[in-house]
């Protein structure tokens, strides 16, 4: 059996174009820090790091479920869509005018790990990679879990740049609903890419009590 999330797991990624409470569980992912404008070089080379290291964590479980597991278990999986947690240094002081200053920003970005993919599995497929192909942003990666808990979200479709409107959307959502953001960062769900940009939809969450 193959195991993908859009299928087992529609109450995480099933996000709507209207505000929603939501209860998110603990989840395991491999991820890095970075920071600055996430359309400079530097970012796009993590992301394609990242994307190597959950690629061979998938064909190393692949590999050995195949050679120890039974028919009716896993056997694969299909890899998780890029997240990023991101908040803006000092907003409040050196924005212009309100807007985003993509050169502050400071981010997280990960690819969340199934339940039944370990430490160690992770740590192998890392050594393996590190041999094949070789990239000095290996070193910053870490596999860690995540438990964001009571959030609001909603799916952003369009471009990047037009994300406030669907914030203002979750503001007036959570004041309506006497919830209060906590933290001054937000996460990001990108469940499309290579994709027209008024085509892309992001799920946009922030944590709430």
């Amino acid at each position: 059996m193959k195991y993908e999330w859009r299928k087992h797991e529609k109450a995480l990624y099933g996000a709507k174009s209207i505000p929603a409470f939501v209860d998110i569980p603990a989840q395991n992912f491999i991820m890095m820090k970075g920071s600055g404008n996430p359309n400079d070089t530097d970012f796009s080379d993590r992301v394609a790091a990242l994307y190597s290291l959950a690629y061979a964590i998938k064909m190393g479980y692949k590999s050995t479920a195949a050679k120890n597991m039974l028919s009716n278990e896993i056997q694969d999986f299909t890899v998780y869509p890029l997240e990023g947690i991101w908040r803006q240094k000092n907003a409040d002081t050196e924005s212009v005018a309100g807007k985003l200053i993509k050169e502050n920003l400071e981010y997280t970005i990960m690819i969340r790990q199934p339940a039944f993919i370990t430490a160690e599995m992770v740590c192998a497929a890392l050594e393996k990679i590190k041999v094949k192909k070789p990239n000095r942003l290996y070193e910053e990666m870490i596999f860690d879990t995540i438990h964001d808990g009571k959030c609001v979200e909603i799916l952003h479709t369009g471009s990047y740049d037009n994300e406030p409107f669907s914030f203002e959307q979750m503001d007036r959502f959570a004041e309506e609903n006497g919830l209060q953001r906590i933290t001054d960062c937000h996460r990001e769900i990108y469940l499309t890419n290579r994709t027209k940009e008024d085509k892309l939809k992001t799920i946009l969450r922030y944590k709430v009590n």
